[in-house]
């Protein structure tokens, strides 16, 4: 699993033995992209709050799917449970990844729980990366540089374990010359494994740590390039909090 470059990524974003003594992770997020509207949810998630727990898929997000309600996710096993803000539980779904429809983008709906599920799984990740690279399981190797415009982009491929809820279980990392983050690739078992290339920019620094706060997701060609005319998800953070 060790290379010079997860070594020098960990460094970058703020390091591994420092990562070590962070128990939570808060963010606020705003959502957004026709994704969501072709799933049922125009107005999904302008404004969020996640708080996860920092070493295992626990993750909870708010408002939604509504005022005064949550989405709770947490694995071992997998489970998604909607609460209101007072606690009480108004749904919830053990083993919500098999419930998953057959995917069409123009044309497939999402419950709540689906909803909540594929966002809460992208978010721990996103806010738990890179430092989940080095958890029990988790396959790290350093793969062909890729070339973008006029950068050089070094890259890891990284392999999840089944016990691990992300979008799918092998995915490619690329990182630019100071070892930021700068793009992802994947292909959501919820979507049909159609491929993405997830763009990641204006890194920030809270509380010791680096995180992307600006992330656009497009389709991705057979040859590797990003259809960037048009941002299929969008997600911004504002604020991350570590503690």
């Amino acid at each position: 699993m060790s290379s010079e470059l997860l070594d020098g990524v960990l460094d970058a974003h703020g390091g591994l033995a420092n990562w070590g003594h962070v128990n939570a992770v808060t963010a606020e997020i705003a959502v957004g992209g026709p994704f969501w509207a072709l799933r049922g949810w125009p107005d999904f998630a302008p404004a969020l709050t996640i708080s996860m727990d920092a070493h295992r898929e626990h993750i909870t997000t708010t408002p939604f799917p509504g005022p005064d309600h949550c989405a709770v996710f947490d694995v071992d096993p997998e489970r998604l449970a909607i609460r209101t803000t007072s606690g009480k539980v108004v749904e919830v779904r053990t083993d919500p990844r098999s419930s998953f429809p057959p995917f069409d983008l123009q044309t497939t709906k999402w419950d709540a729980i689906q909803t909540a599920y594929f966002t809460s799984a992208a978010n721990w990740n996103y806010f738990t990366q890179p430092f989940s690279f080095t958890y029990p399981g988790v396959q790290v190797s350093e793969i062909q540089p890729w070339r973008e415009g006029d950068e050089t982009w070094w890259r890891l491929a990284v392999h999840f374990p089944p016990n691990n809820a992300n979008h799918n279980s092998d995915q490619v990392f690329y990182y630019d010359q100071h070892f930021m983050l700068r793009r992802m690739d994947y292909a959501a078992d919820a979507t049909g494994n159609a491929p993405v290339a997830h763009y990641t920019d204006d890194h920030k620094t809270f509380d010791g740590f680096v995180f992307p706060t600006r992330r656009r997701i497009y389709r991705r060609g057979d040859d590797g390039t990003a259809e960037q005319s048009l941002a299929i998800i969008t997600v911004d953070v504002s604020l991350v909090r570590v503690q």
